[in-house]
């Protein structure tokens, strides 16, 4: 069934910190979005999740009882059992392995936020609707651990062509490159084409595709 794309967005939150789940769910109140559900742990996740009617869901990557990975694992049973969902993980740190088995199924939909670096309310409820729009949304922090587990061929990459790699990696159209970069549309262009002949990469028909197509050459190997 296709969502209704004109209604809120139904977010749910995993969080076992009560100040920064009760701060974020008025969050999503003043962005115009519905918190279906807000717990301190990810127990019989599916059932809540899928009784709540939700978008996307929103977890913490260590959670009760044991603080370690118990937020990824109920990602990935999340993205398993309910598939329309969108995941958006927050984390203290940048863990690539997480990261990794969050991306692999290369459908999009997801996100892998670090939570010391969300300093713009204005972004992160923007990455919430990204996610549930089927976006990928990632830290540039974490982009750069999966370039680092590359080092060749990306190495044959420019400057210049590394930073466009990393800003399409965290999902930014053509656009948005070249406002961050101080480039032109066609610069940006002429070094995506680039990009994808050095990497052996086919070309995209859509921002979304490209985006997984890297993201699934980065997790290789």
């Amino acid at each position: 069934m296709v969502a209704d794309r004109s209604a809120p967005v139904r977010v749910v939150l995993v969080e076992d910190s009560v100040l920064l789940r009760e701060g974020l769910v008025r969050l999503f109140d003043e962005a115009g979005y519905v918190t279906a559900g807000a717990w301190g742990d990810a127990d019989d996740i599916v059932r809540r999740v899928r009784d709540a009617g939700a978008d996307v869901a929103i977890l913490d990557v260590r959670l009760p009882p044991g603080f370690r990975d118990e937020g990824i694992r109920a990602a990935l049973t999340l993205r398993s059992a309910l598939p329309e969902l969108g995941i958006l993980v927050l984390s203290q740190y940048v863990e690539g392995v997480y990261a990794r088995e969050l991306l692999a199924g290369g459908e999009g939909g997801v996100g892998y936020l670090l939570k010391d670096r969300v300093t713009s309310l204005e972004e992160f409820t923007d990455a919430v609707r990204r996610v549930r729009e089927r976006g990928t949304v990632l830290d540039p922090l974490v982009v750069q651990g999966l370039l680092a587990a590359r080092p060749d061929p990306l190495s044959t990459l420019t400057p210049r062509e590394k930073d466009v790699l990393t800003l399409m990696a965290e999902g930014r159209s053509n656009a948005s490159i070249a406002q961050r970069l101080f480039i032109g549309v066609g610069a940006v262009e002429k070094n995506i084409s680039a990009i994808f002949t050095k990497l052996g990469l086919e070309e995209s028909g859509t921002e979304h595709r490209r985006v997984l197509a890297v993201l699934a050459f980065l997790q290789r190997g």
